[in-house]
């Protein structure tokens, strides 16, 4: 976790964390809450996808109100956003698919375009894409919607080769795994761009938690583990909370060694 340096005439420091071994496990369970999450909201407390994506974007606005209005990086605050906006961008994707009968591939090509628009826009008017300069309210704005895109075009991407390519959740979380690894291998073994590497791995993570979540809640039928959506949202909303809760307190002790 860093806790970045003020940027020179400006009030605002680094507004997101560090990409850690830890935030690469909370982003990747939050994905999994945001796939299950949405499933539970929609089918089995029966608000539907319109109803659930009413609330929470509800939710997801209020948060992310506070979130640009915070001068600093807030843990709990962040991860909140995270996870509201994972379960968002599964229901755009779902509502597209399911309601609107668009294919998952044209999804997939849509928000493929948008999030490199929006990359286009965030490099042209501020000559980075790194996350380690989230220090603008502008940035900030670009940086939250590229992340929305990301959840939306993982969610089309991960159900269209699990469910519309017919490989199965098992070997989606196989593929998109093992597409992670690549990234990975590309960046530490050959020196890849990091912010490239970094925005290539935040996509991957999305179907492959998808896939995990899926994986693990759906019935033996659908080729799942059959341990359900309601079990599965709990137990990584509690790992989630206990890992934001350690960066919290390590937040606060660095803070204070520095005062």
């Amino acid at each position: 976790m860093t806790i970045a340096t003020v940027t020179a005439g400006n009030s605002w420091i680094n507004k997101v964390p560090e990409a850690t071994l830890l935030f690469w496990i909370i982003k990747m369970m939050s994905t999994t809450v945001g796939e299950t999450g949405a499933d539970y909201l929609a089918a089995d407390l029966h608000f539907g996808l319109a109803g659930t994506a009413l609330v929470t974007g509800l939710l997801l606005a209020g948060a992310l109100l506070c979130q640009l209005r915070a001068s600093r990086y807030v843990p709990p605050l962040y991860w909140i956003c995270v996870v509201l906006i994972s379960i968002f961008g599964t229901l755009v994707t779902d509502m597209l698919s399911d309601l609107a009968g668009v294919p998952l591939a044209l999804s997939t090509a849509a928000f493929s375009l948008a999030m490199l628009a929006t990359f286009w826009a965030w490099h042209a008017r501020e000559k980075t894409l790194s996350i380690a300069a989230i220090d603008r309210p502008r940035r900030e704005l670009f940086y939250w919607t590229v992340i929305l895109f990301t959840f939306a075009l993982g969610t089309a991407a991960g159900d269209w080769v699990a469910e519309g390519l017919n490989l199965g959740y098992a070997n989606s979380a196989l593929l998109f795994g093992g597409l992670i690894g690549l990234v990975a291998l590309a960046r530490y073994g050959f020196k890849l761009n990091a912010t490239a590497c970094f925005w290539i791995a935040y996509v991957l993570t999305r179907p492959f938690g998808a896939s995990c979540g899926d994986l693990l809640s759906q019935p033996g039928s659908s080729g799942g583990l059959g341990f359900g959506t309601i079990a599965t949202s709990a137990l990584f909303l509690a790992v989630i909370a206990s890992l934001v809760a350690y960066l919290s307190f390590t937040q606060k002790r660095l803070t204070a060694q520095r005062t």
